[in-house]
């Protein structure tokens, strides 16, 4: 049993994201009492029903109030309205955290909003499955994972020690990172990635409407992995490209350079281009294995279905 770390946490948002992280608080018995608060009363009934939280709340300021951690786990794009509404209940030492996938623009729209006193320390767990909801969370997501730490110029040490204990309490691998390079990194291992999934399944879908449902009966393993992608949540997603605008557009600037070269070696018919080219990709394969974070086993591991 992991000693307890904080007295309360409020978990604004009731997504995969704060309900693995309750399900994972209550694993190792990390926290006193977890509040959290959904906009939808929907999800609130939900989070009840399942017994998400030791209790839910109808407000983000009643969840906020006297919580000595508070995690903003709303879309990006909503976590500054968010802040507005809970700053006036903020006790003197609580922190505020979030699991935001883009950090600059977190800290610019957050920030100021942050009464004097409390402490301000972003962050972003690098763990999710295609589905969303408070029904989608599991105390396991986290297990090894990496979680990332962007503290603000003057973020207090002992908030920031408390916040990394409490998430390797949870499982997961702990780094600090600048925010900029944060947006940068996550450009490329994330943000370009969905893109490029989302773009490739409209294609299929523009091509299926010609070919009567053939590109979704047999699809391969490649354009299934890409569908799962694309299943990610859209309002999420929406915000993530709005907000982390000149990274994602410096790696798609990139990437585009890079699909025209292996085009133009496809055209000309540069066997070796292409073999060197995919030779060294499936380099980096091996090494997010040895990474641990991911297996090498058949189908991604997946269990097979059932006949």
């Amino acid at each position: 049993m992991s000693k307890q770390i904080y007295d309360r946490v409020a978990l604004i948002g009731l997504g995969l994201i704060a309900s693995s992280m309750f399900w994972a608080i209550k694993r190792a018995g990390l926290v006193g009492e977890v509040t959290g608060y959904a906009r939808s009363s929907e999800t609130r009934d939900t989070a009840r029903r399942i017994g998400l939280c030791d209790r839910v709340c109808d407000s983000a300021a009643e969840a906020a109030e006297g919580s000595d951690l508070v995690v903003l786990c709303v879309p990006v794009g909503a976590m500054e309205s968010v802040m507005k509404e809970i700053a006036p209940v903020l006790k003197p030492g609580a922190t505020i955290s979030d699991v935001g996938s883009v950090k600059r623009h977190v800290i610019e729209t957050v920030q100021p909003h942050i009464p004097e006193g409390v402490h301000f320390v972003p962050a972003h767990p690098l763990a999710g499955t295609e589905h969303s909801g408070p029904e989608a969370g599991f105390a396991e997501l986290y297990d090894n994972r990496w979680c990332l730490l962007v503290p603000v110029e003057n973020s207090d040490p002992k908030a920031v020690a408390a916040l990394r204990g409490l998430w390797e309490g949870m499982g997961a691998n702990v780094e600090e990172m600048e925010a900029d390079h944060h947006d940068l990194v996550l450009a490329v291992t994330s943000h370009a990635p969905h893109l490029i999934a989302y773009t490739m399944v409209g294609v299929a879908d523009d091509l299926r409407r010609v070919t009567d449902s053939e590109v979704i009966k047999y699809s391969a393993a490649g354009f299934r992995d890409f569908t799962r992608i694309a299943a990610s949540d859209p309002t999420m997603w929406r915000d993530v490209f709005l907000t982390n605008k000149d990274a994602t557009l410096e790696i798609l600037g990139r990437f585009t350079e890079e699909l025209f070269a292996l085009q133009r070696a496809i055209r000309t018919g540069d066997g070796d281009h292409l073999f060197d080219y995919f030779t060294h990709t499936r380099a980096i394969r091996r090494g997010i294995i040895e990474a641990g974070q991911d297996t090498d086993a058949p189908n991604f591991g997946r269990e097979r279905a059932k006949p």
